[in-house]
C-alpha cells in the first residue's frame, strides 16, 4: 500500500466524516429535545437531494442555489410537522411511537419521489464533478472538498446559534433538564417546534451536499438511516459534539477500511460500533459530561 494512496483515504475519510457530521446534528437535535426517534430524517436528506436535482434541470444553475428556498422550507416543515404530529403523541410511548410516526413519513416521501420522478436513478452534471485537487500526491475530489466546507460552515453556524443566543440557550435548557426550563419561563413546547425546524434544516444542507457527488434513488434513504443512528449512540444520544466526533471517527475508519475489504464490508463498521457500544458504554463513548457540557 502506498503512502500517497493511504493519504488519501485518510483525507476522504475525514471529509466523508465531515459530511457525516452535518447529516447526523439533526438526529441528536430530534432526539435531544423531544426523546424522538426520527427514522424519516434520512427520507428529507433524499428529498432535499432531489429539489436540488430538479433545480439544476430546470435552471441550470447550480445546485448550492436551491438552499436558498430549501433551507426555510424544511424548516417550517419541521415546525409543522412537530406541532402537528409529534407532539400529539403521549409522553410515556413517545419514543416508541415517533419510530413508527417518522417510519410511515419516510415510507410518505419515498413513494412521493417514486411518483413524481420515477425509480430512476438521477445524478447532477456538475461541471466540476471529475476536477480535483493534488495534495501531497494524493488526488482529492472538488465536489468532497465543496461538501465538506458546506457541512464545516453548517456545523459552525449550528454551534454558534446554540451557543451564543437566547434561543439557542433555551434549546440547551430544554435538552438538558425540560422541567426546570419551564420553571424559569422558557416557552418549552415552542422551542421544541423550532429545534425540530433545525434539525429539518439541516437535513435540507445536508441532502443538498449529499447530491453533489452521489447517483440519488428514492429508496435510498434507507441506506443512510443504520450509519447515522449509529453515529448518534456511539457519539452519546442527545450530544452534538459527541455525534460529530463520532462521526469523524467512523468515517475516516471507513475509507481506511475501505482499501482492504472494499466499500461493502467497510460499512460494517458502523454496525461494530453500534453493538460495542450497546455492550460496553449504552450511554454513549463521547455524551455524558460532554453532552452536558455543551
Amino acid at each position: 500500500m502506498s503512502g500517497s494512496l493511504l493519504l488519501q483515504s485518510l483525507i476522504l475519510g475525514i471529509l466523508l466524516g465531515g459530511l457525516y457530521a452535518l447529516l447526523a446534528a439533526g438526529l441528536t437535535l430530534y432526539f435531544g429535545i423531544m426523546r424522538v426517534v426520527m427514522i424519516a430524517h434520512s427520507a428529507f436528506l433524499i428529498l432535499a437531494a432531489y429539489l436540488a436535482w430538479w433545480f439544476n434541470r430546470e435552471t441550470g444553475m447550480d445546485p448550492l442555489v436551491s438552499l436558498v428556498v430549501t433551507v426555510p422550507l424544511f424548516f417550517l416543515t419541521g415546525v409543522v410537522m412537530q406541532r402537528l404530529l409529534v407532539s400529539r403523541l403521549k409522553p410515556l410511548t413517545l419514543t416508541m411511537m415517533s419510530v413508527l410516526l417518522t417510519f410511515a413519513v419516510a415510507l410518505i416521501i419515498e413513494g412521493a419521489l417514486g411518483f413524481f420522478f420515477s425509480g430512476t436513478q438521477r445524478r447532477i452534471p456538475l461541471p466540476y464533478a471529475s476536477a480535483s485537487i493534488e495534495v501531497f500526491g494524493a488526488q482529492v475530489p472538488v465536489v468532497k472538498l465543496i461538501a465538506f466546507g458546506l457541512a464545516a460552515v453548517a456545523l459552525a453556524g449550528l454551534f454558534a446559534l446554540l451557543k451564543y443566543t437566547k434561543f439557542g440557550q433555551a434549546l440547551r435548557a430544554t435538552i438538558q433538564h425540560p422541567e426546570a426550563a419551564r420553571l424559569v419561563g422558557i416557552n418549552t413546547d415552542r422551542v421544541a417546534g423550532y429545534g425540530f425546524g433545525l434539525g429539518l434544516a439541516t437535513a435540507a444542507i445536508g441532502g443538498t451536499a449529499l447530491s453533489l457527488d452521489a447517483t440519488i434513488y428514492p429508496s435510498l434513504h434507507w441506506h443512510w438511516i443504520g450509519p447515522l443512528m449509529a453515529i448518534i449512540v456511539v457519539g452519546g444520544l442527545g450530544s452534538i459534539p459527541g455525534a460529530a466526533i463520532a462521526a469523524l471517527v467512523l468515517g475516516i475508519a471507513q475509507s481506511l477500511l475501505q482499501l482492504p475489504l472494499g466499500p461493502t464490508w467497510a460499512q460494517t463498521v458502523f454496525y461494530v460500533a453500534l453493538f460495542a457500544t450497546l455492550m460496553f458504554r449504552p450511554q454513549g463513548f463521547f455524551g455524558g459530561r460532554l453532552a452536558q457540557r455543551f
